[in-house]
């Protein structure tokens, strides 16, 4: 069977806010999920509750009811009476109608099983056996207990759950029947499943709350005025198990705890031996059952809920047989988990792949979803966490990978906000400008060292400047700069390749092209002054060579 809360693992985004937020870190974060270990899960639903990606949901067991109620038998609602603030103007006759809708046959308050248990606890408290008893209502916090406190469990009041004295007493008066429990709670599914044959499943109002909705079955609003029975209606809400008992001892102190972290201080200071002649009632939520984690996601209205409670629940007991004793017994063993716990050393060592070399480097941020550094250490060791959690750690260190790389860049580097203010220069950068010291500029603007004209065109047209050719007169250098604006972050960026050399060789090369050209201009005029004035020459001598024969060809023929 799926555990009860689940994951999907697409949602999770590595935020470690449900580590933060479990009170006994029963957590494992391996591939970049959440896991929860279930040997050390006390059920209390804060993992769900804060998850800001809904990657946690409670195991869905409508189907399993819809095959209870589809196999014949009568099927029986255990209500929690923290429905009257989920549900508001309803009932348990309008709700009982709604539910006989889906397929139940009948419903019933779970307030009739706490007038019992109660009245038990009036009975330990008179009996005087033991000098402080907790409340035994909540599973979450027996589940503690077991797992954690086990020197606590004597003070656990050992005493069945409403919602087991309840179904308890359904099942006596139809023998047939299976019974359905319907309440704000997770661990009331486990409490089920680890007592067999009480009571049969448990949904969670927002299973019931999807049922109705997909049957398309809506709860009427009451016509009726809450009776003058249910004073135990008072049980889902701080202080309500109290202020439903008789309190009889004025030498008792009845104390009402709520919230996993004040249940946890409360346990340690009774281990201290500080408290002694008190009941103690403990929900693990805060503002007990009304806060309970399956109330409904965008349902916490405390103050709302709780009037709600207040004032449907009537001023006198139900009128229920009390059963014996016997009949009410419950026990509670020791559990345990299977942590293993490191030793100095092999703290000291996680601690130091952490960079946490010291006391001082131990930031305890809280990050990670741990408390302390070396609560983290302790968590890596038992595979539950690795060292990229440690958010501080990773910063720095790929700050650290950041700003090395910028500072040995051959390329200069300049970082400048939106105001045109130094942020950050490189070494090559400084070399290029003659600044003997990076503390010289930076915060201070730009214009100092540069012609800022180049990052004003950026931010303006927010198109970039790629491998723009300057000559920097003052420094006498010749750069290639790149001109990048980050709006997301902005900043512009400013990369500058110093291309001195490279410039004044091309400028020799063209140099001594232009001279080349000019020697080579000159000598072809020169030849062409030869060639025309051996032309000249030639075309004289031709002439009178040719004047001379012909003078010796006439002479000849009048020979």
């Amino acid at each position: 069977m799926d555990y009860y809360i689940q994951l999907k693992k697409a949602n999770c985004k590595n935020c470690y806010k449900c580590i933060r937020n479990c009170p006994v870190k029963s957590i494992r974060f391996a591939d970049h999920q959440a896991h929860i270990v279930k040997d050390e899960c006390i059920l209390c639903g804060m993992c769900f509750v804060a998850c800001p990606q809904n990657a946690k949901q409670i195991r869905n067991d409508i189907d399993k009811v819809k095959a209870m109620i589809a196999s014949g038998k009568p099927v029986y609602v255990s209500l929690a009476p923290s429905f009257v603030a989920k549900y508001e103007g309803a009932d348990i006759k309008t709700m009982e109608q709604a539910l006989m809708k889906l397929g139940f046959q009948g419903a019933s308050e779970t307030a009739v099983g706490a007038t019992i248990v109660k009245r038990q606890y009036e009975a330990l408290i008179k009996e005087r056996k033991n000098s402080v008893i907790i409340s035994s209502c909540c599973h979450t916090v027996n589940t503690l207990i077991q797992k954690y406190y086990p020197e606590v469990l004597p003070y656990l009041a050992p005493v069945s759950s409403p919602m087991q004295s309840h179904c308890s007493l359904l099942k006596e008066q139809y023998p047939d029947a299976c019974t359905v429990f319907i309440g704000p709670c997770i661990s009331k599914k486990e409490e089920s499943d680890r007592y067999p044959g009480i009571v049969d499943c448990v949904l969670t109002f927002e299973e019931l709350s999807l049922w109705l909705e997909e049957a398309s079955v809506t709860i009427e609003a009451a016509e009726h005025l809450p009776s003058k029975e249910g004073k135990a209606r008072l049980f889902p809400t701080a202080g309500g198990i109290i202020r439903s008992m008789t309190l009889e001892l004025d030498d008792y102190d009845y104390i009402p705890v709520d919230g996993m972290e004040n249940c946890i201080h409360t346990i340690s200071n009774l281990l201290k031996g500080n408290l002694k002649n008190c009941f103690i009632e403990m929900s693990a939520c805060v503002g007990s059952c009304i806060g309970g984690p399956a109330m409904g996601r965008d349902q916490r209205t405390p103050i709302s809920d709780y009037i709600a409670v207040n004032r449907f629940a009537g001023k006198e007991d139900f009128d229920v047989s009390q059963p014996d004793a016997e009949y009410l017994q419950k026990s509670f063993p020791f559990t345990g988990t299977k942590k293993f716990m490191p030793g100095s050393t092999a703290i000291t060592e996680i601690l130091h792949k952490m960079g946490k070399s010291s006391p001082e480097q131990e930031l305890n941020c809280g990050s990670c979803g741990y408390n302390t550094c070396r609560d983290k250490a302790i968590a890596v060791f038992q595979g539950k966490a690795d060292l990229t959690m440690c958010l501080p750690f990773l910063k720095e260190k790929a700050e650290n990978f950041s700003d090395n790389i910028i500072y040995n860049m051959p390329s200069g580097v300049i970082v400048l906000n939106e105001n045109l203010e130094v942020q950050q220069i490189n070494r090559a950068a400084c070399q290029i400008m003659n600044i003997k010291n990076d503390r010289d500029i930076l915060g201070s603007p730009v214009v100092r060292i540069l012609n800022p004209t180049g990052y004003l065109e950026v931010m303006t047209t927010g198109k970039n400047i790629r491998d723009k050719h300057t000559y920097l007169a003052e420094y006498q250098k010749y750069i290639e700069e790149t001109i990048i604006y980050d709006k997301n972050y902005h900043i512009i960026i400013s990369i500058l390749r110093d291309i001195t050399k490279e410039e004044k060789i091309r400028l020799k090369k063209d140099e001594i092209s232009r001279q080349t050209i000019e020697i080579t201009d000159k000598v072809i005029e020169k030849q062409m002054r030869v060639v025309q004035e051996i032309a000249s020459l030639l075309g004289e001598t031709t002439a009178e060579t040719k004047i001379a024969l012909t003078n010796l060809k006439e002479t000849l023929k009048n020979e």
